[in-house]
């Protein structure tokens, strides 16, 4: 039985909302639209949507103080569409609590397919801090016993190797910042540099991604950090 999804789009641009909420009811999908971070947070109060998908720049409370005060209170998925395209803007926003970050003007195949991607990851119960197993996609990732099994076939990983895919496994479909990635696998009190998560990753994709050398489960988000999609669920 199909259950309609509901997404929240947030802008105070009237034509990118009126665009979205045709686009995505014909996909479906139950929308509903606000002007700003706090007309969002008052259709949040009586409406749970299962997706935002918010404007940084808008009046009274723009995007990036509306992300912080959904994060605080939820785990729905965050999609951030703004014109600017600088990496600090990009960095603040997933901070913030923005899991994905589109840059405006945006192909609507594109963004379609990250809406799809966010609804999968919150749809799947969440692995939280005492799951032992992790199973998404192709993955079969045992965090007791350190295997990891990908579409059937054994991985050995080096110990940091696999803290980095699990971390990275336990926020499917997200935008994870290098910041987060080395502060959560190497320790807020280490001081490695961007050049060591480069390296590891690069390792983590020579052994699980196709031979053919394509990028299938590591997405890089360019200047930002990195996306892990475990393949059809």
């Amino acid at each position: 039985m199909f259950v309609p999804r509901n997404i929240l789009v947030v802008d105070d641009d009237a034509q990118i909302t009126r665009v979205l909420r045709s686009i995505l009811s014909v996909h479906g999908y139950c929308v509903r639209t606000a002007g700003d971070g706090d007309e969002a947070l008052e259709v949040m109060r009586q409406w749970a949507p299962h997706l935002v998908i918010t404007d940084l720049s808008m009046p009274n409370m723009g995007g990036l103080e509306l992300c912080g005060k959904i994060r605080a209170k939820s785990d729905v998925f965050i999609i951030v569409l703004s014109v600017r395209d600088e990496e600090k803007t990009k960095v603040e926003a997933l901070d913030s609590g923005a899991d994905d970050y589109v840059t405006k003007p945006f192909n609507m195949n594109e963004l379609m397919a990250r809406v799809r991607t966010g609804l999968r990851r919150a749809s799947r119960a969440r692995p939280d801090e005492d799951t032992s197993m992790i199973e998404a996609g192709d993955f079969h990732i045992d965090l007791l016993t350190r295997l990891v099994t990908v579409r059937g076939r054994d991985v050995r990983l080096t110990p940091k190797e696999f803290d980095l895919l699990s971390y990275l496994a336990r926020n499917t479909g997200r935008v994870i910042t290098h910041q987060t990635l080395l502060a959560s696998v190497w320790g807020r009190a280490s001081t490695p540099k961007p050049e060591y998560l480069h390296v590891f990753m690069n390792h983590l994709r020579d052994k699980l991604e196709p031979v053919d050398g394509s990028v299938r489960y590591l997405v890089t988000e360019k200047r930002v950090g990195y996306r892990f999609e475990p393949g059809n669920p």
